[in-house]
């Protein structure tokens, strides 16, 4: 019972985290555009997402006649679903651990996303949506190879391949500079975020593979994919950053999670083709090149 508590209050935790992250993306956003952002409900605006879903869960919920209906339902509530179960493989002293090998389930988990895009494109019988949602997969199972053999280089230098092991064992993973550069980049990817986002490429794809989703249904996609930004943003800084400190994990985390929404306010969106180029033939190579190097320097 204690344990499944932990378990509730780590996702409680991370939705909240959640909310106040879209708040601080508007507001870098809107101070990168030379503009104030959300002000108006409670002070400093701080009381805006809660307006946000407010109004979201409170519209009307219109399901398209041609789609099928249980499973333009359900995708939403799963990609959350997933989203929040991530956050049990979260590298703690205090949280509920699902399992003692959480690399290989975050893995599974992390590709099971492109089921939650596709899905959802598909079902929605739009074309539009399921012509984001093909785009959006692709991107997504190419950058999933290339994360697998980044995560493997700071986890093949712990004794097991449990998260836990990061906050306990300290290794000296810094070791290259582009290792890290590379997985921020890939998690961008994996993420749909700017400038990667070709999910929801709204001048090209009006909105992509959720465009036929409005109010609660859009809001619960919406959550799973900033849940899961939230989580990579601290997934970095317990694997790339050696934080030796508590309070220095979650202050690495929070910044990796301002570079995140820095990003999308600084860089303009890549053409389709170079996104794929930039996997195949540049991060993919280099990062089996760590792997060869790591091998090579350590395990030997």
């Amino acid at each position: 019972m204690l344990m499944l508590m932990k378990l509730i209050l780590t996702m409680l935790c991370a939705l909240i985290g959640v909310a106040f992250l879209t708040l601080l993306e508007r507001k870098i956003l809107s101070y990168v555009q030379n503009r104030k952002g959300p002000n108006k409900v409670g002070l400093v605006g701080l009381f805006q997402p809660f307006s946000d879903a407010l109004k979201l869960f409170l519209k009307e919920k219109i399901i398209p006649n041609a789609s099928n209906k249980y499973m333009f339902i359900g995708f939403p509530i799963l990609g959350l679903g997933l989203g929040l179960y991530m956050w049990g493989l979260l590298p703690s002293l205090n949280a509920f651990s699902l399992t003692i090998m959480p690399l290989l389930l975050f893995l599974c988990i992390s590709a099971m996303n492109v089921y939650v895009v596709m899905g959802a494109g598909w079902c929605s019988n739009s074309l539009y949506a399921f012509l984001g949602a093909m785009r959006a997969s692709a991107q997504t199972i190419s950058y999933e190879i290339s994360l697998v053999f980044l995560i493997l280089f700071p986890m093949l230098l712990l004794p097991s391949f449990s998260f836990f092991e990061v906050l306990v064992a300290y290794p000296a993973i810094g070791l290259l500079f582009f290792s890290p550069l590379l997985w921020v980049i890939s998690a961008l990817a994996e993420t749909n975020r700017a400038p990667f986002d070709f999910a929801e490429g709204e001048s090209e794809l009006v909105s992509g593979f959720n465009v036929e989703y409005g109010g609660g249904s859009f809001a619960l996609l919406f959550l799973g994919e900033y849940t899961i930004i939230l989580f990579m943003s601290v997934l970095t800084s317990a694997c790339f950053l050696s934080p030796r400190y508590l309070f220095l994990y979650v202050f690495l985390g929070f910044v990796v999670a301002v570079i995140f929404l820095l990003v999308r306010g600084v860089f303009p969106r890549l053409r389709y083709d170079k996104l794929m180029n930039l996997c195949w033939k540049s991060i993919l190579p280099l990062s089996i090149s760590c792997l060869f190097l790591l091998y090579f320097t350590f395990l030997l």
